[in-house]
C-alpha cells in the first residue's frame, strides 16, 4: 500500500494568479506577434522594432518574392489557355476547311504515280491547305520549305464516306519539312499550314506518289 501526498489548497495556485499568468502570456505572445513575427513574414511595422531589428526588410523581400511567384503562376495558366484555345480553334479551322472551302484547284490522275509542284503564298495569319486522295496503305513522298520564317502545319487527313472530318498525323512549326505520308483509310490526305510571322511568305510543295488527285483549298 502505498501513501500518496495529495497537495492542500494552499499549494495550488489560486484563481486570480491562473488569470494574471493567462492575461501575461497572451500580452507577451501579442508582443511577439507585433514586433518579431509580422515584421519578419509580412513586412508589417507598427513599432519601428523590426526596422531595427532588420526584420522588417527581410519581411518586405518575403512578400515580394511571393507576389513575383504568384504573378508568375497567373501568366502562365494564362499562356498555356491562350495556346489550349488556339489549338482547339485551329483544329476546328482545318475541318470547316475540309468540309467548305471552294476548290481552287483539280488535277485528275494521269498515271499510278503522280507528281506534283505546287507554289502559294501567305499572308501575315492567312491560312491554306493542300489535299491527295489516296486509298488505305497508298504513300505520298513529300517536301514543303518556306521562303522565310516558321509556318505552322498540320498533317491530317479526312473521309466523307467513312464519316471522318478529322484524323491527324502531325502539326507543328517549321520553315521545311520532308518525309512519306501513308494513308491509314480511304480518303483525303494532306497539309494545312498558317502563316503566324509578321511578313508575306511563299510556300512550295512537291508530292510523288499513289494518289488520284490533288486539291487545293483557299
Amino acid at each position: 500500500m502505498y501513501n500518496t501526498n495529495i497537495p492542500s489548497n494552499l499549494e495550488l495556485p489560486s484563481t486570480g494568479k491562473l488569470i494574471k499568468s493567462t492575461i501575461i502570456a497572451t500580452v507577451a505572445a501579442v508582443i511577439i506577434l507585433v514586433t518579431v513575427i509580422l515584421p519578419a513574414e509580412y513586412g508589417i511595422d507598427h513599432t519601428g522594432i523590426g526596422n531595427k531589428l532588420g526584420l522588417t526588410k527581410m519581411g518586405e523581400i518575403k512578400m515580394s518574392l511571393a507576389k513575383e511567384a504568384a504573378a508568375e503562376r497567373r501568366l502562365k495558366l494564362t499562356k498555356q489557355s491562350t495556346e489550349a484555345v488556339a489549338e482547339v480553334a485551329e483544329v476546328a479551322e482545318v475541318a470547316e476547311v475540309a468540309e467548305v472551302a471552294e476548290v481552287a484547284e483539280v488535277i485528275e490522275p494521269t498515271a499510278d504515280i503522280l507528281t506534283h509542284e505546287m507554289t502559294f503564298t501567305l499572308v501575315p495569319d492567312q491560312g491554306t491547305e493542300i489535299k491527295v486522295t489516296m486509298v488505305k496503305g497508298a504513300t505520298v513522298n513529300y517536301s514543303w520549305s518556306t521562303s522565310g520564317g516558321k509556318a505552322n502545319f498540320d498533317i491530317h487527313g479526312d473521309s466523307k464516306k467513312l464519316n471522318i472530318d478529322y484524323h491527324n498525323y502531325s502539326k507543328g512549326s517549321e520553315q521545311k519539312s520532308e518525309g512519306v505520308l501513308e494513308a491509314d483509310f480511304d480518303g483525303n490526305h494532306g497539309w494545312f499550314w498558317r502563316n503566324r510571322t509578321s511578313k508575306t511568305m511563299t510556300v512550295t510543295l512537291k508530292t510523288n506518289g499513289n494518289y488520284s488527285k490533288i486539291k487545293h483549298f483557299k
